[in-house]
């Protein structure tokens, strides 16, 4: 349980005073936007499936570009940390989506999908930096067993970003109906190529207005005094009065760390998967048949879900065990799924849909299961569960080739596999095992 441990890391209170209500504040706005940013991928994904004519398989590149950068870019981004302190890692995190907003003009501007694709990796690493530092930020900002809690009511911030992405991207970029493919194979060359102009263009607006933001809270934190945050040396001390986050000279000779990572990988994965897919399944003949620019704004349901969800776990978890918080979750969301796959219509629609309730506390639940007791490893270890998060870029490519073989409807199964080992990282796989040989 997260709370068993002391604190990993000491604060330097600025001015004299531990008062962390501005600083959380102030954190919180990272949340708000990393989950805005992420969420908009969920409307990006139709609107160049159509103007690119992509199949499953290959839009799912927009997702795999932007989470691999997690996988490459979180553990250099601890060092850098951990170096440069977490503030300044906020800052060039800022800037560096910053700029990835700005690529997003040029991608449109030569309609390349490959562009796109650079420009969404260039951003993902600068959210990816803000997760490292921004993350365990929030966790020592307060009593250590309320670290959970805590967390969760960051994440249910960031779910309101989530939240109204899908409708704005909705209004704006999915605004101009998307010909099919018959409808386009009539046009001329010149009507062709303004349409796809047209279509590119609908997202240089949004993410220069994005970038714009981004550049504005950079300056913000660079300004703004903030509690410094560095490893301690002073030894945790688990539940059998041993001191053991010294035990090991890495995060990864952990068991519950690894474990942690690996569920993190697969509950990201099932997360980004169902988001990625809930446009075009909810625009299926045998779901409800919505309209693209309709399905969107529905997508707003599955992580407005998640935003209640968060706020009511950060509440429930003051009172109950994260764990098995965890487990039930994990299994509801599972069956949600199963049942979705097994109706059809406003049933299959709203069961896929009610999935987002529980997704909620799964992520910062599992961080912070996976962080107990690792000390002055923590840095290390937010890395390393960071760098999980590229399961958002894996898990959506292999539903996309099932929905592709098999069709979109069934090919839902493979979130479901990934609840199952979530909920067992919630029954045994989080328990700390200190005990391994030196690594």
């Amino acid at each position: 349980m997260a709370s068993s441990t002391s604190a990993p890391l000491t604060i330097t209170s600025v001015n004299g005073k531990q008062n962390y209500t501005f600083a959380l504040t102030v954190l919180t706005s990272l949340f708000f936007m990393w989950g805005f940013i992420t969420c908009l991928n969920d409307i990006l994904i139709p609107h160049l499936k159509a103007i690119f004519t992509l199949n499953y398989t290959q839009v799912m590149l927009i997702q795999f570009s932007f989470f691999t950068a997690y996988a490459i870019v979180s553990i250099p981004a601890g060092i850098l940390v951990e170096k440069i302190g977490y503030k300044n890692g906020i800052v060039i995190g800022l800037i560096t989506a910053g700029v990835g907003c700005l690529l997003f003009y040029p991608a449109a501007g030569y309609q390349s999908y490959i562009m796109f694709l650079g420009a969404l990796f260039v951003l993902a690493s600068g959210i990816t930096l803000l997760q490292v530092a921004a993350n365990p930020y929030v966790a020592i900002l307060g009593r250590p067993e309320t670290a959970s809690s805590r967390l969760n009511l960051s994440q249910a911030i960031n779910s309101l970003g989530h939240t109204i992405a899908p409708y704005f991207g909705s209004l704006i970029i999915l605004a101009i109906a998307v010909k099919t493919a018959e409808e386009l194979q009539l046009m001329s060359s010149a009507d062709l190529d303004a349409y796809r102009l047209a279509e590119a263009s609908a997202v240089q607006v949004p993410y220069l207005g994005l970038a714009a933001v981004l550049f504005v809270i950079a300056a913000v934190f660079a300004v703004v005094k903030l509690p410094k945050i560095e490893a301690s040396e002073i030894s945790a001390s688990g539940d059998d009065g041993k001191n053991y986050h010294d035990m090991h000279k890495s995060a990864w000779g952990y068991r519950h760390l690894v474990l942690g990572a690996i569920a993190i990988f697969l509950y990201v994965g099932a997360e980004v998967s169902i988001g990625s897919f809930l446009v075009n399944y909810f625009g299926q003949p045998f779901i409800t048949g919505l309209k693209e620019a309709d399905a969107g704004k529905f997508v707003s349901f599955y992580w407005g879900g998640a935003m209640v969800g968060r706020f009511i776990g950060s509440a429930v978890q003051r009172k109950m065990r994260p764990a098995k918080m965890l487990i039930f979750n994990a299994f509801v969301a599972g069956s949600l799924v199963v049942v979705s796959m097994l109706t059809f219509g406003h049933v299959a629609m709203w069961a896929i849909l009610a999935v987002g309730v529980f997704n909620s506390i799964m992520f910062p639940t599992i961080f912070t299961l996976a962080i107990d007791g690792l000390g002055k490893h923590t840095g290390q270890a937010s890395g390393i569960l960071c760098s999980a998060i590229v399961g958002g870029a894996i898990v959506p490519v292999i539903q996309g080739y099932f929905a592709d073989t098999i069709g979109i409807h069934h090919a839902f199964f493979v979130p479901v596999l990934c609840y199952l080992f979530v909920a067992y990282y919630g029954m045994k796989g989080h328990k700390p095992s200190y005990l391994h040989a030196k690594v």
